[in-house]
């Protein structure tokens, strides 16, 4: 019955020796089975006894993180996508291994970081020289040719006699400037120096890198020649205000050759230091890449593992909690327990013991591969209630087979089930590979859903004919033209496209299509009058059912909780006013189907009128059956009459116990304990703590002592 309702839970009380703790924790989170309540809810996320630990953990997912971000930056490296599956928990003691390993690869990662940075620098800055230098030579070659102005015969850029009598001497700035930057840098500079300024500027083919952020650079060479000491301040002024890299040019040829010289020297032997270091750099990227899921998989479990152990109650010998468990899985829990005592070496067992509750039970469903894609849509709507029937089981039908009704094509089904089909073929490869695909892992969670919707939707596109929106002739059409109509027609014009075809004359040995809608409907004219009627017909009677099976599966859970109120108050009203109203909609709709053919359709009654008339109390024109008007008003009446049965009954009765508190006591002292218990993995929410004191019925003697139980839930904001 676990598939029908949710597992039986219990509550339990755990000892765990404190040096035997981490082991028992870990195997128990292998299992995945159980769920661990806060027992200390008013104690500060700070001030708890792993906190420390805790930390830690995070402290080495930061230094992953950071060293996954290195690798990613390297095209060549690939970080393995199969996640090694660590059946085993990890050692306490792997904890400062890992974090001393951690420490020591950041800090060389770091310090390489910090001298490749360096070294492309100076690497940069020598290149931006060799440039400066080389175009400077070919400015001063130059020299005896005119140097115009940027603005041409612009009178504002026109070049203006020096301020400085005393200048007698060219001054000389050179260096290199962003290239987009360059044209406002050319006019202010004519501008605050008046014109008296010339401006030489070259292009750096080769784009450079820039060593911070390893962007590619666009940068160009630039000379500007001057007159006067003042002159030179503002043009260096200007220049760093556009931020332009202003490097030495010797005005002497030789010395420009000689300066050269030792920079193409200075950059060559730079560039085999930088060779090497991003080499190195490499190798240590490589060997953390092969070990990064590894050891993402350890931090997670180990923090997940101090996490848990926060929540206990912690003394100087042993460790305390009170956990859901499913009862069937009992001995696995335990058998997780003895080997996480014996892991550890600890000489002393770790105690287990069930604590008698009334409490109400979270809800555990369990699933497998095929169920868990229909059960996430059940508990996207709501999750339910302990031992509430799970719909789930139904839904695997009635949900993709509804989807098929509105859906309704077999060639667009048949492509949702051949994919569906390859992703269950392949799902072990597809598992292993552990993809990060969010959208592509969803539609692979899902896929014997959709598989089921493509099967059904191949079923009721053969049954509408519907084949990419066109009509598929298998059997051939029961639809023939009669010879009068065919020699009538014969005498028509090519204007002529509409024959009406009188079924009694027709239609081929009085017999229908074998399967599904005759073809010839996609070629009439009145065919969206024809398939609008059937459809929303078929969609009354689907959506009924629907709703009655629904409403059948309430009175499971009624019975199954012994509360006959709930039967008598909603229960029985609701089948009268659904089943009475629209059931005896569906009736109408199934009736007229058999008795009514070609003969007599045009004495045929409307229904949507006839039901409208019903609520209206008017006698119906044509009538259905004899009798029809007396048997609407009865169901009307019915149907009115469980409004009220639905509303007030309930609330009633519950009021009146409520003011009978006696009553009440001796019912809730009939009811049988039960055990509870949820699982760890699916159901734990810390966004809502349970704040919980203490439960303990205990009998003996025929003495009872009862200790107070109070229980909340708050929010994590409230």
């Amino acid at each position: 019955m676990a598939l029908f309702r949710c597992e039986e839970m219990a509550l339990y009380q755990l000892f765990l020796q404190s040096e035997a703790a981490y082991n028992c924790v870990g195997e128990m989170g292998e299992i995945g089975l159980v769920q661990f309540r806060d027992m200390n809810p008013d104690v500060n996320a700070f001030q708890r006894k792993f906190v420390n630990e805790v930390r830690r953990c995070e402290e080495m997912e930061r230094k992953l993180r950071f060293i996954e971000k290195e690798v990613k930056k390297e095209a060549h490296i690939n970080i393995p996508n199969n996640v090694p599956d660590l059946k085993q928990v990890p050692a306490a003691r792997e904890m400062n291994e890992l974090d001393n390993q951690l420490e020591k690869l950041e800090n060389e990662l770091r310090e390489l970081l910090s001298n490749q940075e360096q070294l492309q620098k100076n690497f940069l800055e020598l290149t931006e020289l060799k440039q400066v230098l080389l175009r400077t030579s070919i400015f001063f070659q130059e020299g005896g040719g005119h140097f115009g102005a940027p603005g041409g015969t612009d009178p504002e850029y026109q070049i203006a006699p020096s301020e400085d009598p005393g200048a007698s001497k060219l001054g000389v700035v050179a260096g290199v400037i962003k290239r987009e930057l360059l044209g406002a840098f050319e006019r202010v500079l004519w501008r605050v120096c008046r014109g008296n300024v010339f401006l030489k500027h070259a292009d750096i083919e080769e784009p450079l890198t820039d060593p911070t952020t390893g962007d590619s650079l666009l940068k160009c060479v630039f000379i500007v020649f001057f007159q006067g000491e003042q002159l030179g301040n503002r043009v260096k002024k200007i220049c760093e205000g556009f931020r332009a890299t202003l490097y030495p040019c010797p005005e002497q040829t030789a010395e420009r050759r000689e300066m050269l010289k030792g920079v193409e020297a200075r950059i060559a032997d730079l560039q085999v230091v930088l060779d090497q270091t991003l080499s190195h750099r490499t190798r240590v990227l490589e060997s953390a890449a092969a070990n990064l899921p590894l050891w993402f998989v350890k931090v997670r479990k180990i923090k997940s593992i101090y996490h848990t152990l926060n929540l206990f109650q912690v003394s100087q010998k042993y460790l305390q909690v009170q956990c859901w468990i499913p009862i069937t899985d009992i001995p696995k829990i335990q058998a997780a327990l003895d080997k996480g005592t014996s892991d550890a070496g600890s000489s002393v067992p770790s105690v287990l013991s069930q604590v008698p509750t009334k409490e109400q039970p979270p809800t555990f469903n369990r699933t497998n591969k095929f169920t868990e894609g229909f059960q996430t849509i059940i508990d996207a709507y709501g999750v339910s209630s302990y031992r509430e029937m799970n719909p789930m089981p139904f839904t695997v039908i009635t949900f993709p087979f509804l989807f098929a009704v509105m859906f309704g094509d077999c060639g667009h089904g048949l492509i949702m089930a051949l994919f569906a089909g390859l992703l269950i073929w392949k799902e072990k490869d597809i598992i292993a590979a552990k993809s990060k695909n969010e959208i592509f892992m969803m539609f692979f969670g899902g896929r014997y859903l959709i598989f089921l919707m493509g099967v059904f939707s191949i079923y009721t596109g053969i049954l509408y004919n519907d084949l990419f929106s066109k009509s598929m002739n298998i059997f051939g059409s029961q639809w023939a033209i009669p010879q009068d109509v065919a020699k009538t027609l014969a005498g028509y014009s090519d204007n002529t496209d509409t024959v009406e075809l009188d079924p009694k004359d027709s239609f081929k040995d009085k017999a229908p299509y074998p399967f599904g809608l005759d073809p010839i409907w996609q070629v009439a004219d009145n065919k969206l009058d024809f398939l609008n009627s059937f459809k929303m017909k078929l969609s009354v009677i689907l959506g009924v059912m629907h709703m009655l099976f629904g409403v059948v599966l309430s009175l499971l859970n009624h019975t199954y909780f012994r509360k006959p109120l709930n039967v008598i108050a909603e229960f029985i009203p609701q089948v009268l006013f659904l089943g009475g109203l629209f059931g005896y909609l569906v009736f109408m709709i199934i009736y007229k189907w058999f008795a009514f053919d070609y003969t007599n359709s045009a004495s045929a009654p409307q229904l949507l009128i006839t039901f409208t008339d019903m609520f209206m109390l008017s006698a119906p024109d044509d009538e259905l059956y004899s009798g029809q008007y007396t048997v609407q008003v009865i169901i009307l009446l019915v149907g009115v009459a469980c409004v009220p049965w639905m509303l007030f009954v309930k609330p009633t009765v519950l009021y009146m116990r409520h003011r009978n508190p006696a009553a009440v006591k001796g019912q809730r002292s009939n009811l049988p304990h039960q055990c509870l218990a949820v699982e760890m993995g699916q159901l734990m929410d810390n966004s809502l703590p349970l704040l919980t004191l203490a439960v303990f019925l205990k009998l003996r003697n025929n003495r009872v002592n009862r200790f107070c139980c109070f229980t909340a839930i708050r929010p994590a904001g409230g």
